[in-house]
C-alpha cells in the first residue's frame, strides 16, 4: 500500500499525495453532483423552514459560482469575495456576536501554516458547532483538519498519520460534533485514549468546540468511582471519552450500550494496539455495530496498526503528512555527560535557558521522585507524575501544571502521548529514550501547533549507540549543545 495514497468516496476525488491533487472542498464535483450532496447533507441535517431553504440556495450559488472560476491563486481572493457578497447580513451578525480570544500572533512553521486555504465554514458544519470553533480559537483548518474533517463527514473509515501538536485532536472532534443527532439519547461516538490525562483534556476539548450544541459528553477511565460512571450512563450521553478497560467493563455490566454508536475514534492508536491494549480493543469493538465507522490517528504507526487495518477497516482513506518525522520547529541538542554529572548540567541549563514551562523525563518512578527532590532542593519550582500515584494527585498536578502553578514537571513515558500544554518549550530526556517512537512523542511536548521549541538530552557512554539508531531511525540530526543557545530558536 502507498502510505501517500488516497482514497476518497466515489465522486469526491484524491486527497494529498493521491494522483490528480484533488481537494477536501470538493472543487471538482459537477452541479448535479453537488446538488445531490447538498440534498443529501441537508436530509441528515434537517433545519427549519426557510432557514433549510436559504441554506440550500446559498450553498448552490456557491458551488455554481466556485465551479465557474478557477481554482489559481488570482481567482481564489475573487471567489471568498463573491462568496461573502452571497452571504447575507443576518449570517454576518452570528460571527461578531462571538467571544473570539486575541489572535494567536507567534511565529508558526509550516506543519500547521502549508495548508489549501481552506475555511471551516466550506465543511457546511452546523452553525452552534462553528461558533465553538471561533470561540476555541481556531482561525482555519490545519493540515491534517483539511484533510480529515470532509472525509469523515463522508463515513469513510480513516488511517491518519500526523505529527504530535498538529491539530489532531480537533480533526476528529469536529466531525465527531458535526454527526451527532443531540435528539437521540443513545451514546453514538466513542473516544478512545491510552491515559486518563488525555481522555480528561480530549473530553475538555469536545466540551469546549460543542458548547453551544446539546450534546452530552461523559469521560471514563479506570481508577474512578466505577459506581459513579454507572449512574451517569443512566442519564443521556451522546459522546464518550475513554480508556478501553474501563468502557469495556462498563459495556459487559451492560450499562455501556454502544449498539448505536456509529463512530468510533482512536488517538494514540500506535499504543491503543499494543499488547497493553490490543485485547480489550478486540472485545469492544464486537459490541459496535457492524456499520460502524473507524477513525485512527497517530504520528507514528508499527505493524500491529496493519495488522488491525487490515481486520477491521474494510476500505480505509489514508491520510500521510509525515514527510519527515521529527517537528520543523524543534530543535535537538545533546550534552554528553556522566551518571553523576547530570543533576549538575540540569542546574546549568535551568539557570541558562529561557524556560516557559519545561518537561523532564525520566525511565523509572524512582527517579521520577528522586529527581523531583533534586530539583526542589536546588531552589526550582517542580512537580512530578508518574503512573503509580494515587488518580486524584495525578489529575490535581495535570490541572496545576497545565494552568501555569509550577515551571518544570518531571514525569515518565505516561505523559508522552497527547498531552497539550501550550507553554511548554523545553523538553529534557535526563534519561535517554530506549526506542525512536518514545523519542518522538517525548520532544513533541515542545513546539505545540507550529510554533518553537527544544529537546536537550542528557546522554552516558552507554546511551551512544541508541542516539545514533534513532537519529537515523528518524532521519534527524540532534546535534552537540553549543555553550550558547540563541533564544530565538525556542522562544519567538
Amino acid at each position: 500500500m502507498n502510505p501517500r495514497g488516497g482514497r476518497y468516496p466515489p465522486g469526491i476525488g484524491n486527497g494529498r499525495g493521491g494522483s490528480s491533487g484533488g481537494n477536501p472542498n470538493f472543487n471538482g464535483r459537477n452541479p448535479q453532483q453537488h446538488q445531490q450532496y447538498v440534498q443529501h447533507y441537508v436530509q441528515r441535517h434537517p433545519m427549519q423552514g426557510q432557514q433549510n431553504q436559504q441554506l440550500q440556495q446559498h450553498q448552490q450559488l456557491q458551488w455554481s459560482r466556485r465551479n465557474q472560476m478557477g481554482t489559481d491563486s488570482g481567482t481564489r481572493e475573487a471567489m471568498k469575495s463573491v462568496q461573502s457578497d452571497s452571504i447575507d447580513s443576518s449570517s454576518q451578525d452570528w460571527k461578531a456576536q462571538l467571544n473570539i480570544p486575541p489572535p494567536d500572533t507567534r511565529y508558526k512553521t509550516e506543519d500547521v501554516t502549508a495548508t489549501k486555504g481552506n475555511e471551516f465554514e466550506d465543511y457546511f458544519l452546523k452553525r452552534e458547532l462553528l461558533m465553538g470553533i471561533y470561540e476555541k480559537g481556531f482561525e482555519r483548518p490545519s493540515p491534517i483538519q483539511e484533510e480529515s474533517i470532509p472525509i469523515a463527514l463522508t463515513g469513510s473509515d480513516i488511517l491518519a498519520r500526523a505529527k504530535n501538536g498538529t491539530g489532531k485532536t480537533a480533526a476528529f472532534c469536529i466531525p465527531a460534533l458535526e454527526k451527532i443527532d443531540q435528539d437521540n439519547n443513545v451514546i453514538q461516538v466513542v473516544i478512545l485514549v491510552p491515559t486518563r490525562e488525555l481522555a480528561l483534556q480530549t473530553s475538555q476539548v469536545c466540551k469546549e468546540l460543542g458548547k453551544h450544541l446539546k450534546i452530552q459528553i461523559m469521560v471514563t477511565t479506570g481508577g474512578t468511582s466505577l459506581k459513579d460512571d454507572i449512574m451517569r450512563l443512566y442519564q443521556p450521553v451522546h459522546l464518550l471519552v475513554g480508556t478501553p478497560g474501563r468502557i469495556l467493563d462498563l459495556a459487559k455490566k451492560g450499562v455501556c450500550v454502544l449498539k448505536d454508536c456509529s463512530m468510533l475514534i482512536m488517538d494514540e492508536a500506535d499504543k491503543l494496539l499494543s499488547p497493553e491494549f490490543q485485547p480489550s480493543i478486540d472485545q469492544l469493538i464486537h459490541f459496535l455495530p457492524t456499520t460502524r465507522q473507524i477513525l485512527l490517528f497517530s504520528a507514528t504507526f508499527p505493524v500491529t496498526v496493519k495488522e488491525f487495518k487490515d481486520r477491521y477497516l474494510a476500505k480505509p482513506y489514508i491520510i500521510n503528512l509525515m514527510d519527515e518525522l521529527t517537528l520543523k520547529g524543534i530543535t535537538q541538542y545533546y550534552a554528553f555527560v556522566e551518571e553523576r554529572q547530570k543533576v549538575h548540567c540540569l542546574n546549568t541549563l535551568f539557570s541558562k535557558l529561557q524556560i516557559n514551562q519545561s518537561i523532564i523525563f525520566c525511565n523509572s518512578v524512582n527517579r521520577v521522585e528522586l529527581l523531583a527532590k533534586k530539583i526542589t532542593e536546588l531552589g526550582y519550582s517542580c512537580f512530578y507524575i508518574h503512573a503509580k500515584m494515587l488518580q486524584d494527585h495525578r489529575n490535581r498536578v495535570f490541572h496545576d501544571f497545565r494552568n501555569g502553578a509550577c515551571r518544570n514537571l518531571v514525569c515518565t513515558d505516561l505523559f508522552t502521548r497527547g498531552i497539550d500544554i501550550q507553554a511548554v518549550n523545553v523538553v529534557i530526556n535526563f534519561d535517554f529514550p530506549k526506542n525512536s517512537e518514545t523519542y518522538l512523542h517525548r520532544v513533541g511536548r515542545s513546539g505545540r501547533y507550529g510554533h518553537l521549541g527544544l529537546a536537550v538530552n542528557l546522554i552516558t557512554f552507554e546511551d551512544r549507540f541508541n542516539l545514533y539508531r534513532i537519529e537515523q531511525e528518524l532521519g534527524t540530526e540532534i546535534k552537540q549543545i553549543p555553550p550558547q543557545i540563541d533564544q530565538a530558536i525556542y522562544c519567538r
